[in-house]
């Protein structure tokens, strides 16, 4: 079974998440609103299948084929799959979040504490069973 590989500094992986599918959300840093990107597997690779955002504001604009639902901006991007996924991390703004299988953990209940500021983290697909601690 395919998973997500959470990897730290020279790509050494620090946490696996045993699923198929999960969700990425963070707080906008600046306009101080929520954005949650939709992940699956697909192959060896990361594919964007939803974007939402609940707002918007610098940076923030939703596509130009989203749709209000009453509450958040919706639409599903036309991207190639990722390889990896890099989220850079910081002291200074809300952690991400990651959700599967109906439990949200932040980065840092998942990762080590962050030995820097701006520390990267890369998400890709991984086989957890050969994973050695």
């Amino acid at each position: 079974m395919s998973g997500i590989c959470l990897a730290g500094a020279l790509g050494i992986v620090l946490a696996v998440l045993p699923t198929q599918q999960f969700t990425l959300a963070w707080m906008h840093s600046v306009e101080r609103i929520a954005w949650e990107e939709d992940y699956a597997i697909e192959g060896k690779r990361l594919r964007l299948v939803e974007a939402r955002v609940r707002g918007t504001g610098a940076g923030m604009e939703p596509a130009e084929d989203a749709v209000f639902d009453g509450e958040v901006w919706r639409w599903r991007p036309v991207l190639p799959a990722l390889e990896r996924l890099r989220l850079t991390r910081s002291d200074f703004t809300a952690d991400y979040r990651l959700c599967w299988e109906g439990r949200c953990r932040t980065l840092s209940t998942l990762l080590p504490p962050m030995r820097e500021e701006g520390e990267m983290v890369e998400l890709f697909a991984c086989e957890p069973e050969s994973i050695t601690p």
